[in-house]
């Protein structure tokens, strides 16, 4: 079951943190955003973070899903409502960016439809306080795609 999380909630800082590591950067957006979580037997296996950016386009800031349930489809079914829940919404577009060494978020993301349209070069340097690896390469750039909901 995928649900918003309510006001009086706090926001599931452990699982979003397996997406992004600074939780600075995560309670800056996450005040600003809706917040959705997914639970299976009253626990907390997924979560996702939309965030306005434009009239008429949203942001997929964070999507997580727990290390034990990932592999699994879960991601899948995340992208699926949050495609929805934008689509409702009115948005016309919906982005997403990740890091330049994140191998199987970009085959992720490219498989559940979004397309590459840019590049922010030294976003992971100049916005997070440690250096970033993955996949034995240095995450400098966010590489940004985007999905049509029309």
């Amino acid at each position: 079951m995928i649900r918003k999380l309510q006001p009086d909630e706090a926001p599931p800082m452990d699982l979003l943190l397996l997406a992004d590591p600074s939780r600075k950067i995560i309670e800056a957006y996450v005040t600003r955003a809706e917040c959705f979580v997914m639970e299976n037997q009253n626990q907390l296996i997924g979560a996702y973070v939309l965030l306005p950016t434009r009239p008429e386009t949203v942001e997929l800031v964070n999507i997580a899903v727990q290390e034990n349930f990932q592999n699994k489809g879960i991601g899948k079914q995340l992208i699926r409502h949050a495609l929805e829940r934008a689509k409702e919404q009115g948005f016309q577009t919906i982005e997403v960016g990740t890091g330049n060494s994140s191998m199987s978020q970009l085959a992720f993301y490219q498989k559940c439809g979004f397309r590459i349209t840019g590049v922010d070069k030294d976003f992971f340097i100049e916005h997070y306080e440690e250096e970033l690896m993955e996949n034995g390469i240095p995450c400098r750039d966010m590489i940004r795609l985007s999905k049509s909901l029309r």
